[in-house]
């Protein structure tokens, strides 16, 4: 009789599978590696616990501790599961724009989780991040996880996962790994182990648009992060356990793309997985194109799709934000911002709230976006300032940080007009970046002005 110790013991040897209905004609072929099928339902069974095991070993971790971290929710599930199993305690925080269906699957295993805005910047005391390690910091007997940063991520998906493929493949007999970027523990790790055991084999990294990423691996420089739905991979901090030099390329993938995809991943293939899956399917099924019958691609399905009941695979989530395949496509931002916009007036962080009134006068504009080293990462309004006046709280001679609010909805030109909708649902106005450089302000009454006009052409 085959039985395993407990739980951990049946994490891995997940099966890879051969895509056929979504793969192109003549082609590259794509293998999936299932890692849905995980005990907790995602790929992160492959480094939570494996950390978890690490800071017992070091002593970090001791009985009777909490783990503490901050979670896309994936994560987070597989350390409640290793948690649940071994009897510590978890506290998690995680953004807002999350699935509720990940927030009650944590909650299941027994964690205790924060919610915190995604709308704010990465140095914001409320962002997730932050907000974990102050947790942790005020916690007896806490251990912080760090996925972000620990060279146990990386270290956990390269024993576990890369031997995994190697073993796989014959000895890592495949051409292309792709592997989605959140933290970066995924393609690292991969990276690291067939860099040292078959280096014929090229790392490709998936990044959702608006993520920093592309932009980091490209240019080195840390980009401007802008909103994106697709949840799991993506980030708008720079991750140590993120290591380029074992990477070979990185592609991007938008929203629509990355869902439309995964939904066929479901319906055609079987494959009940998530939207990063889509993103990461999306990318390959592009680059088998280029490639020959006898070259292979392996690709990681992620998550399993039965958290994202409510989300992409729910059709009417994917009308209300402009993901079905059905209708007239509405455009790009960059079309919307042809029609007559005036250059948006911007001003420093820290200029006098007196200095942002008379702007406001001269320009005739009511809310200002603020540039902090060369990024745009908040915004005041007249009413923000009003009301900091009116209140005490504030002085005109104030900086304009004072009177202002993260802004919830950066995006690009070549952005769908499809994605405002999305930012519309927790801000009033969308700003538009271009290489750092904000080139548009547009509110809910110029996307209604846009629409009408195009409908009446």
């Amino acid at each position: 009789m085959k039985t395993y110790e407990d739980i951990l013991h049946a994490i891995g040897r997940t099966p890879l599978v051969k895509l056929n209905k979504v793969a192109p004609e003549g082609g590259a072929t794509i293998y999936a590696k299932c890692e849905y099928m995980n005990p907790s339902g995602s790929i992160k069974d492959r480094m939570a616990p494996y950390i978890i095991e690490r800071a017992e070993q070091e002593g970090l971790l001791k009985p009777g501790g909490v783990i503490v971290e901050n979670t896309s929710g994936n994560t987070g599930q597989s350390l409640a599961m290793a948690a649940a199993v071994k009897g510590y305690r978890c506290v998690f925080t995680m953004p807002d724009k999350m699935s509720r269906e990940k927030i009650n699957s944590m909650k299941a295993y027994g964690a205790e989780v924060i919610i915190t805005p995604t709308d704010v910047p990465g140095d914001s005391p409320d962002h997730y991040v932050n907000r974990a390690k102050k947790i942790a910091e005020e916690t007896p007997g806490a251990f912080y996880v760090n996925q972000y940063h620990s060279p146990w991520n990386i270290e956990g998906h390269c024993r576990n996962l890369g031997k995994e493929l190697f073993e796989d493949t014959d000895g890592g007999k495949f051409d292309v790994f792709m592997g989605g970027t959140g933290t970066g523990g995924t393609v690292s790790g991969v990276g690291r182990y067939m860099k040292e055991h078959a280096p014929n084999v090229k790392i490709v990294g998936v990044d959702p648009l608006g993520s920093v990423h592309y932009g980091l691996f490209k240019s080195g420089s840390l980009p401007t992060a802008y909103v994106y739905a697709v949840e799991g991979i993506g980030e708008d901090i720079e991750c140590q356990a993120m290591d380029f030099t074992v990477v070979d390329d990185m592609v991007q993938v938008n929203d629509r793309q990355s869902f439309q995809m995964a939904r066929r991943l479901v319906r055609e293939e079987g494959l009940f997985c998530g939207g990063s899956s889509g993103s990461i399917v999306h990318a390959a099924v592009e680059l088998a194109k280029t490639m020959s019958p006898d070259q292979s691609i392996i690709v990681t399905l992620c998550d399993h799709g039965s958290r994202y009941i409510s989300k992409y695979l729910d059709d009417e989530w994917m009308a209300d934000h402009g993901f079905l395949e059905e209708g007239e496509e509405l455009g790009l931002v960059e079309d919307l911002l042809t029609e007559g916009f005036a250059t948006p007036v911007t001003a420093d962080a820290d200029t006098p709230i007196s200095e942002i009134v008379r702007l406001m006068k001269e320009k005739g504009v009511s809310q200002i976006p603020l540039m902090d080293s060369g990024k745009c990462s908040y915004i005041t309004h007249e009413a923000d300032i009003l009301r900091g006046l009116r209140s005490g709280e504030i002085t005109v001679d104030a900086p304009a940080t004072d009177a202002a609010s993260p802004i919830a909805g950066l995006i690009y030109p070549k952005a769908r007009l499809e994605e405002l909708f999305h930012i519309f649902e927790s801000d009033h106005v969308a700003v538009v970046v271009d290489a750092a450089k904000v080139v548009g302000i547009v509110s809910q009454i110029d996307l209604i002005d846009y629409l009408a006009k195009k409908k009446a052409a």
